[in-house]
């Protein structure tokens, strides 16, 4: 049974990854092509010889875990969507295999870890993440790897360097696990604390070993780029708050009483309040999901509703438990959220995806509890049962399936910035014939496209660069080689091959290029 539901998650995150999501948005692309860099000549795109502490990148500082996690894939597949998703799509595969193991080891019952990764493998939460390249699902799976070391260890002692091993991948993969991973750390050291205490020699090695490793990380972390890329997130930084708690001190006649009740710190921790408790609302657990289109369909929620009563049931029956299993997955599924809360966009399905597979280990508690009621059912009853669950959980599962196969990938292309991979394939027929090729801006950062798909040596494209920094360290390329992104007009009697967004944008149409719905997203012309 294992193996069926490794089988059904492995078709689900593979099948057609290169075409749904309909096409790479420029977050992949940069990872995909700072990978290739990597992989080709050993330096990412601005030159600097294999970046530990981060990627440059756009003047976003990537954490470099994603991009090396690339390379062997790239190497194996070829530069594309698929190598470029795999590491993504390959660790949906591997959290199943992790849920099962760990949900059968802390609650001692093979049939709830059999639930767990069942649940997992048909997740949408797990499903969006994995069919995508988003490092905070690769960082999920260090973290849930992490965890199964650790408790391991508690046994096999030297699974306990391994398992900081791995919390340190995390760390070094997704800006969320930076906070994430002590405080996990703290927990699980909480938590199983009298089992510690007795291997304090190989705890010790353990945090050696991690303090070696974030070793590369300091001189970054106490970097201005470090901490405007926090400044730009946080709501801690927030203006608007500033003025409020200002303007009401100053109504109140700037007395020491209204400094301290409207105090900025104050309205900070509401905000942050209100901010972690979007996470655990229904709307977003269990109706539309992300805002984001590129994280969620928009017509589901990050679980499914047959998921509901099971989770109710799962938290009671934990909470009567009082066990470290009840600990664990109880402070696992609080804490997760945490990074997500201090940021101004919440509910936020990637800042929170270290959360998974706590979800799926509740519901798997709660089924296996109900399966265990049922059978004591007469006959009649059970198949009654059976049969009404069979049927609601097929009726989430084709409105789920139907809707981000059928109806995803052509309502929402434009998020995924859809078509630049078929337009620089056609810019490249023709620009043999042309002095300068004019790109629209339009639709978000056209040069990484470039980069990607013509594969250019990134030494050669650091010295024909035309590029400068803003003052928030956001790199603007506005062109390199015959390739130029401000669109002047042309000068002298020089061939211009323009392209533009839309149709009718050009003097002389000799192509476009159009979106899933039949829309033109691209019109090349002279």
């Amino acid at each position: 049974l294992l193996g069926l539901i490794i089988i059904i998650a492995a078709f689900l995150r593979l099948n057609k990854l290169s075409d749904n999501p309909p096409s790479l948005y420029w977050d992949e692309a940069s990872l995909g092509y700072n990978a290739f860099a990597i992989l080709t000549t050993g330096h990412d795109e601005h030159g600097e010889l294999l970046p530990l502490a981060r990627f440059i990148a756009f003047g976003d500082y990537k954490p470099p875990g994603y991009i090396y996690a690339i390379v062997p894939f790239m190497a194996l597949f070829g530069v594309g969507e698929f190598a470029i998703r795999f590491p993504s799509a390959f660790s949906g595969i591997l959290m199943v295999i992790f849920t099962y193991w760990l949900a059968k080891k802390i609650t001692g019952e093979t049939t709830v870890g059999l639930a767990a990764a069942g649940l997992l493998a048909i997740s949408p939460w797990s499903l969006q993440l994995s069919r995508a390249a988003f490092e905070a699902h690769l960082a999920a799976l260090f973290n849930l790897t992490a965890i199964c070391l650790f408790i391991a260890g508690i046994k096999r002692h030297y699974f306990m360097p391994i398992s900081a091993l791995f919390f340190i991948l995390s760390f070094y993969t997704f800006n969320a696990n930076r906070i994430l991973t002590p405080i996990f750390i703290l927990v699980l050291l909480v938590i199983y604390w009298k089992d510690s205490i007795k291997i304090k020699k190989w705890l010790v090695i353990s945090v050696t070993v991690g303090l070696l490793l974030l070793v590369p990380s300091l001189s970054y972390l106490r970097s201005r780029e470090s901490r405007l890329r926090f400044q730009e997130v946080t709501i801690f930084t927030s203006l608007n708050t500033i003025t409020k708690a200002n303007a009401r001190i100053m109504r109140d006649g700037d007395t020491w009483w209204s400094r301290i009740i409207h105090n900025r710190r104050v309205y900070y921790a509401k905000d942050f309040l209100s901010h972690y408790a979007d996470h655990f609302k229904g709307e977003f657990l269990f109706i539309s999901g992300d805002r984001n289109p590129r994280l969620s369909i928009l017509d589901v929620g990050e679980l499914y509703w047959f998921e509901i009563p099971l989770i109710i049931i799962g938290v009671i029956l934990l909470l009567f438990q009082r066990s470290k299993t009840t600990a664990l997955l109880i402070a696992w599924g609080l804490f997760a959220p945490i990074p997500a809360a201090t940021a101004r966009e919440t509910p936020h399905m990637l800042r929170t995806a270290s959360i998974l597979p706590i979800p799926q280990i509740i519901c798997g508690i709660a089924a296996v509890w109900l399966w265990n009621f049922v059978k004591t059912k007469s006959t009649v009853t059970k198949r009654s049962i059976y049969i009404l669950v069979t049927l609601i959980v097929l009726v989430n599962l084709l409105y789920y399936f139907h809707n981000y196969w059928v109806h995803y990938p052509r309502d929402w292309s434009s998020e995924w910035q859809y078509g630049y991979s078929e337009m620089v394939t056609k810019v490249r027929e023709h620009e043999d014939n042309y002095d300068r090729i004019s790109v629209t801006q339009a639709n978000g950062r056209p040069y990484i496209y470039f980069l990607l798909f013509n594969h250019v040596n990134p030494i050669v494209y650091m010295n024909i660069r035309k590029a400068d920094r803003d003052w928030y360290g956001l790199w603007n390329v506005y062109g390199f080689g015959k390739y130029d992104f401000t669109e002047k007009p042309p000068v002298g009697g020089e061939r211009v091959l323009r392209v533009k967004t839309g149709s009718n944008s050009t003097n002389k149409k000799i192509d476009e290029v159009k979106d899933p719905s039949g829309k033109t997203v691209f019109e090349i012309g002279e």
